[in-house]
């Protein structure tokens, strides 16, 4: 990999999670590195290696190999559709507005061709606002609704997000306060062994409980992250999570406990305090 670290726009230490889950797989990730060229290999007959350039020092060093998988991303295909004949803009993706429309108001482009978003769920999405707008946009229109937009990435842990996270938070200047839950401490990762991992919420500073932000690295990542999308649509905050029965034991219990964490960092001392000595005074 090129970058320092792997996932650089996560926290490092989602990066530093998801390298060590990789090379406790077997796998070498050699990060700071270019790959430079294929070569034969001239310890191996009929062989072959890849040379790699460190971005940090500029020594090469070889890897030998059998077969080289190359994953160089995908762009939307926006040619061969008569696009230029209609003068639609369309150079790296489809220009549409907020209804999804083209500059021809019966023309509707949605999914990777009208970006900016390559999930198979966003395609989706757009596609139900294409479709409506197409079919009853004579007497109302929806704006894409892109407010909170989830995503994972399908390791082992499974990692997914949304919103923000402690990076972006920095260099927006959000002031936030980070909590977490580690998996090791939920009783349904003890009992399937997938302990490796955590739960980890943003909420402003100060003490309020929304979610600005969700961070999960662990297995079921993708179905537990669901919850935190809901939240965040909705306006739910992190005691109605706390408020709300999770089946024992599950992985979903994991998003109960972190809000319960959040809840203790933020107990009323006072309160708590003048309980103590009503019921310190009861049991005289």
């Amino acid at each position: 990999d090129l970058g320092e670290r792997l996932l650089p726009r996560e926290d490092a230490d989602v990066s530093a999670l998801v390298q060590a889950a990789l090379a406790a797989d077997g796998v070498q990730v050699l990060n700071s590195r270019r790959a430079m060229r294929c070569e034969a290999d001239p310890q191996r007959p009929g062989g072959r290696q890849l040379v790699l350039q460190d971005l940090r020092t500029g020594l090469e060093s070889q890897v030998a190999f059998d077969q080289l998988i190359c994953a160089i991303g995908r762009r939307a295909r926006t040619s061969d559709y008569g696009l230029e004949a209609l003068g639609i803009p369309a150079s790296t993706t489809v220009q549409t507005n907020e209804y999804l429309q083209t500059i021809y108001p019966n023309i509707y482009a949605a999914g990777d061709v009208a970006g900016p978003f390559q999930f198979t769920h966003t395609a989706s999405h757009q596609a139900w606002y294409a479709c409506v707008n197409a079919l009853f946009g004579t007497f109302r229109k929806f704006k894409a609704d892109y407010r909170v937009i989830p995503a994972v990435t399908f390791l082992d842990p499974e990692f997914a997000r949304v919103g923000l996270n402690e990076r972006e938070a920095a260099e927006q200047g959000i002031a936030v306060e980070v909590t977490r839950y580690e998996l090791d401490d939920l009783d349904r990762a003890i009992a399937e062994s997938e302990t490796k991992g955590f739960v980890k919420v943003l909420t402003p500073a100060g003490g309020k409980d929304t979610v600005l932000g969700a961070t999960i690295v662990g297995s079921q990542a993708g179905e537990l992250l669901a919850e935190y999308v809901l939240a965040m649509k909705h306006g739910l905050g992190l005691n109605k999570l706390l408020g709300t029965i999770h089946t024992y034991p599950t992985m979903a219990e994991a998003n109960k406990f972190a809000a319960g964490n959040w809840k203790r960092a933020h107990a009323p001392q006072g309160l708590l305090a003048w309980v103590g000595r009503y019921h310190a005074w009861r049991l005289r």
